[in-house]
């Protein structure tokens, strides 16, 4: 069995974002880390692999250090990795960046793409299900549980406050969510051997079937209008009444804003 995750390293905004003048983020000037929901994707395909003996190989696009994160995959227990890397596939949107990377999973063999749920810089949710769609494959979006069972996927979908229990045939993409999952940590031994292995590198030659007009920011039809850093939040209100007057209070404003 083959599993190809797409894992995508994204600025760690703990300490704040820092944008280019046209809107898009200047990733080089802030520190990086593996997309949370990415790395829960892989914990999903390390169980599988633990299980069924399949073959990790986790695909990346971005600038050429993305291939650090290739190195965390290695080193948690993946054993091959692709890093799509070209100067034309800048500034892509969720169109280009899944045209992109659907691309690639072309030249590979799969029987399940496993994708995080949404990144953290863009939280759109919509790359996963893209590549899913050029691919021509069912997606079941939103996983907290992935199984395989002979040729199928069995996937726990997470909706609202229940569950779905999905089955799909193979080949099939899944995103998967931070908040059910576990990634395991790196292994001192991984590290070491991480820096070992050879990852593959492709450029916008080594990618077939992919047309000039779907790449980088001239084939995103998504534009920025406006980026900023987060909102802050106001002080609020501090008010000092009695148990029996705060308790009135609380309700009313909740009344008033119909939260009940």
């Amino acid at each position: 069995m083959k599993i190809v995750v797409c894992v995508k390293q994204v600025p760690d905004t703990k300490n704040g974002v820092v944008f280019n003048p046209d809107g898009t983020l200047n990733r080089g000037a802030m520190d990086k880390v593996m997309n949370p929901d990415d790395k829960a994707g892989l914990e999903v395909a390390l169980q599988i692999k633990e299980k069924t003996g399949a073959e990790i190989t986790v695909v990346t696009m971005g600038i050429p250090d993305a291939d650090a994160v290739l190195r965390e995959a290695f080193a948690m227990g993946a054993d091959k990795g692709v890093l799509i890397t070209d100067r034309v596939l800048g500034g892509a949107d969720t169109w280009a960046t899944s045209s992109t990377i659907a691309a690639g999973i072309r030249n590979l063999d799969y029987d399940l793409i496993i994708t995080g749920r949404q990144a953290i810089d863009g939280d759109t949710a919509q790359v996963g299900p893209q590549i899913g769609e050029h691919l021509g494959i069912p997606v079941i979006s939103y996983a907290a549980d992935v199984q395989v069972e002979g040729d199928s996927v069995i996937v726990q979908r997470q909706y609202d406050d229940r569950t779905h229990k999905l089955k799909a045939k193979m080949p099939a993409l899944v995103t998967c969510l931070a908040e059910e999952i576990t990634p395991r940590y790196m292994t001192p031994g991984g590290i070491f051997d991480a820096f070992d292995k050879e990852v593959t590198v492709w450029g916008r030659n080594d990618l077939k079937d992919l047309d000039d007009g779907d790449i980088g920011l001239a084939g995103s039809p998504t534009k920025i209008a406006k980026a900023s850093d987060k909102v802050r939040k106001g002080a609020g209100e501090t008010v000092n009444l009695d148990p029996t007057e705060s308790v009135k209070y609380i309700m009313d404003k909740l009344n008033e804003k119909h939260v009940i």
